[in-house]
């Protein structure tokens, strides 16, 4: 599957591409490691769908690098044969903006996880997006934390009952997508696990992206919270819920007599009806490259626990100027104007600069100067 955006991609424009006589496979990104996930995980899907499609990225595998910080997602590393980091609670996208800022020749991933990226690690993704990093963050969202055995998570539902909350949650969830779009990232997907062939188109849109790619992917936890999204996974129903965003089309759901569509209302509300009841001129058609996100944020407020309707692929695509592009070049134009390369100039007058104070020349004259 791909997904026309119509506009340019370049995630991977400055990452050194393969010869066209280095042919990789699958199987040349799927590292010795035991993979150690309980059975059932939506995670060995997902597993399975990057390690098929890098290499149609055409890049080499020392120019990939995936960050992951903790939970079951963060094993991702030690499954593909790449450079990676299992790093620490929350904080793959800020180890993450480091890599990219400095090694502009990497293609920077992060694997993280609803409760990892979320909530401690709240304010590294939200501002990893701000800033517009180059690198692409896969969610996995299974509402609820696996690794430490079943307690809630910042999207499990209200009243989920879990080993932290047995008499049933009392927060409000986060919408990881709307999150995204409320921080303005440049591009902002979500997925399902089980639908392999969306996944892997939305995914090679996501590396394709210059700028934070942010795709949450609906993932099940077979343990602690099985079944959350099987009504999705069932043929029938979930072509009744789920609405594929496709760019110029109307945002719709169903078949025949049962098809409904997203119309704006007279209060410009975004809203669901019967598809032959809809005036013609209301009907909203998706524009992921629009450059204002509210329309992409309202599309993804229709969201709601029973899944009544659930926009599915990429609400948001748009160019934008990269952090790490602006902090190179603010670096080589401080280089220059110092006087080029530090083997060209003295250590000394750049180490002093221009703007220079002496405190004394000596104790005493330090001891006067202070009284």
């Amino acid at each position: 599957m791909s997904i026309d955006l119509g506009i340019p991609t370049l995630g991977t424009a400055d990452v050194p591409q393969r010869g066209e006589d280095e042919k990789l496979t699958g199987k040349d990104f799927t590292s010795d490691q035991e993979v150690r996930w309980c059975p059932g995980c939506g995670d060995y899907i997902v597993l399975k769908a990057v390690q098929g499609f890098l290499p149609e990225l055409g890049l080499r595998r020392e120019n990939i690098t995936f960050v992951s910080g903790i939970g079951c997602s963060s094993r991702f590393p030690y499954y593909l044969d790449t450079y990676g980091m299992h790093s620490i609670h929350g904080r793959a996208p800020a180890i993450a903006t480091g890599l990219a800022t400095s090694r502009k020749d990497l293609s920077v991933w992060v694997v993280t996880g609803d409760g990892d990226a979320l909530s401690i690690g709240g304010n590294h993704l939200i501002h990893a997006m701000r800033r517009n990093v180059n690198m692409t963050i896969l969610l996995f969202n299974n509402k609820i934390y696996g690794l430490t055995k079943g307690q809630y998570s910042p999207t499990s539902d209200v009243g989920s009952v879990t080993k932290s909350t047995p008499a049933g949650s009392v927060d409000r969830p986060f919408n990881p997508v709307s999150l995204a779009l409320g921080a303005e990232a440049t591009f902002v997907a979500r997925t399902m696990d089980s639908d392999r062939k969306h996944l892997t188109g939305v995914l090679k849109a996501a590396a394709e992206h210059r700028g934070t790619s942010l795709v949450e992917i609906y993932q099940n936890c077979p343990i602690f919270n099985d079944g959350a999204f099987q009504i999705l996974k069932d043929r029938d129903e979930a072509s009744a819920r789920i609405m594929h965003l496709t760019d110029g089309e109307p945002v719709r759901a169903g078949e025949g007599e049962q098809a409904r569509v997203v119309v704006r209302d007279e209060s410009g509300s975004l809203a669901v009806v019967p598809e032959a009841d809809a005036d013609p001129a209301r009907v909203v058609r998706h524009d992921p490259t629009a450059d204002d996100p509210s329309q992409a944020f309202a599309l993804s407020r229709l969201d709601d626990p029973t899944f009544a309707q659930v926009p599915m692929g990429v609400f948001r695509s748009v160019s934008r100027p990269t952090y790490d592009d602006a902090v190179r070049t603010q670096v080589d134009g401080a280089v220059e104007s110092a006087g080029g390369p530090a083997a060209d100039r003295d250590l000394a007058a750049l180490l002093t600069g221009n703007d220079t104070w002496t405190v004394a020349e000596n104790a005493a004259g330090f001891e006067a100067q202070t009284r």
